[in-house]
């Protein structure tokens, strides 16, 4: 009777450590958080082709994918709503240390770069700008009777251009924002007189319902008029001038864990960051972080 009565302790104190450690894993919505990814919209294309391929491969890969601006993303993670970004920053010294006192550390990867892009539409004469044009046009100090347009105002692009031009705010009457980077290339279809800024992942293999909006836009080459290594040129994007820096607008992509812990997020890092998933990135027409490489084999043949 004594041990029955000791095996019904114990089993009750196993019941509730197990019941604890159930109420630890936080939920959003009944999903868990670490299994909830935010992406920056603005290179969305080039994450649904690494997530199709992963979910593919992996019985459990299919994570909760959330397509939100940059700083939307960033705000999810300091409501606790999700434990894995994919944005094009890392966190800076005041974010790192909020989440510091939160017991929260990044491991982050970079995954690949892309090039920010500036398209005009086929009935254009605007083939090429440099980037003191393109600072004055944001800045509103140059007269032009072009309209700008950009995706999301809280994007990582709009951040990207703000650094750039050094210019917290596009208040100009020309400068629109607009709510994804596929309206952008579609307002730019559209209108002759509008240049649009968009990332360069949106203009490699579009999806049927903007594609043809795609040919009917053009990619601006840019000069670097500024730097102390200028080479005078101008360059279009490509995985050529992005790996030899020579185009002037690139930005990097970052996968960011803060699980803390092996699982989804890990494992996404580990596949994105990895042969197959950078051969994905090659592919897309964006630069990876590592070049896989490539086996080559020598058959000799030997003269009986």
């Amino acid at each position: 009777m004594k041990y029955s009565l000791n095996l019904i302790a114990i089993s009750a104190v196993l019941l509730t450590l197990f019941g604890s450690c159930k109420q630890k894993v936080k939920t959003v919505g009944g999903v868990d958080r670490s299994k909830i990814f935010i992406v920056d919209e603005s290179f969305k294309p080039i994450v649904d082709q690494e997530l199709y391929v992963f979910g593919a491969l992996y019985k459990d890969g299919h994570p909760k994918v959330i397509c939100a601006p940059e700083n939307t993303a960033v705000n999810l993670l300091f409501s606790d709503s999700a434990r894995v970004l994919i944005i094009a920053r890392e966190m800076n010294a005041e974010e790192n240390k909020v989440l510091a006192s939160k017991n929260l550390k990044p491991i982050v990867n970079r995954f690949a770069i892309d090039a920010v892009t500036l398209i005009v539409n086929q009935a254009s004469n605007d083939t090429t700008i440099t980037i003191s044009e393109i600072k004055k046009m944001l800045n509103g100090n140059t007269k032009t009777d072009k309209d700008i347009v950009f995706d999301n105002p809280n994007s990582g692009l709009v951040r990207y251009l703000k650094e750039l031009s050094g210019n917290k705010d596009f208040n100009q009457k020309n400068i629109y924002s607009l709510k994804s980077n596929k309206e952008v290339i579609k307002y730019v279809s559209e209108h002759p007189n509008a240049i649009g800024i968009t990332g360069f992942s949106w203009l490699n293999d579009p999806e049927r319902d903007y594609a043809d909006a795609v040919n009917k836009v053009k990619i601006v080459s840019v000069k670097d008029d500024i730097s102390k290594v200028t080479t005078g040129q101008y360059f279009s994007p490509s995985q050529q001038t992005i790996a030899l820096k020579q185009y002037p607008l690139t930005r990097n992509l970052y996968i960011l864990n803060f699980t803390g812990k092996m699982g989804l997020g890990m494992e996404f890092a580990a596949f994105i960051a990895g042969d197959r998933g950078q051969r994905i990135i090659l592919k897309s027409g964006l630069l990876p972080d590592a070049i896989p490489g490539r086996e080559i084999n020598i058959v000799s043949k030997i003269a009986k």
